[in-house]
């Protein structure tokens, strides 16, 4: 399957990434992701390799609490969030930065999170998150194609990739 057949709207959608580069990372601010099963046992093995470099606030409530919120989406628990920041935010991702050191930066982040813009459409297929595009409520101006020029096919390529895995594991 062609990247494509696979991304409903590759060819005209928009995006790119500027954080560090105008953005401070929005996409974490009261993002609560939710988290699948096998993604909250993989974090709370390592939990102890993220906790040093979570914001003080975070740590704290993350120790107190657990980083799981009763607040579900999808059926599934949701990430908590502390002074309006997801508690796994610290200047970026902490699961993606320590990931990253690892040699696999998505090996920590949620799903849902390292494959923002990606959403499925519940048939196999995915699309690119766009303003005014499935009724999308985010207004983040990475989600606004008037905003860029880059072709997303050029700057999702990670995300694709990810997304083609998970299609071709839900296929076999």
């Amino acid at each position: 399957m062609e990247d494509e057949d696979l991304i409903t709207n590759l060819r005209e959608a928009k995006f790119e990434c500027t954080y560090g580069r105008g953005c401070n990372g929005i996409c974490c601010q009261n993002g609560r992701p939710f988290v699948y099963p096998d993604e909250a046992e993989r974090i709370d093995v390592n939990l102890d390799k993220f906790l040093p470099h979570l914001r003080p606030e975070a740590r704290i409530l993350v120790e107190k609490q657990g980083y799981l919120s009763a607040r579900r989406k999808f059926g599934y628990p949701s990430v908590r969030v502390v002074k309006g920041w997801c508690v796994f935010f610290n200047q970026g991702c902490v699961l993606q930065k320590i990931g990253s050191t690892e040699g696999e930066k998505f090996r920590y982040k949620p799903a849902v999170c390292a494959l923002f813009p990606l959403n499925e459409n519940g048939h196999g297929r995915w699309y690119v998150r766009q303003k005014g595009l499935k009724g999308e409520k985010w207004g983040l101006f990475c989600l606004d194609p008037s905003a860029s020029s880059v072709p997303a096919a050029e700057s999702l390529q990670e995300e694709i990739a990810l997304a083609r895995r998970f299609t071709d594991e839900e296929d076999s």
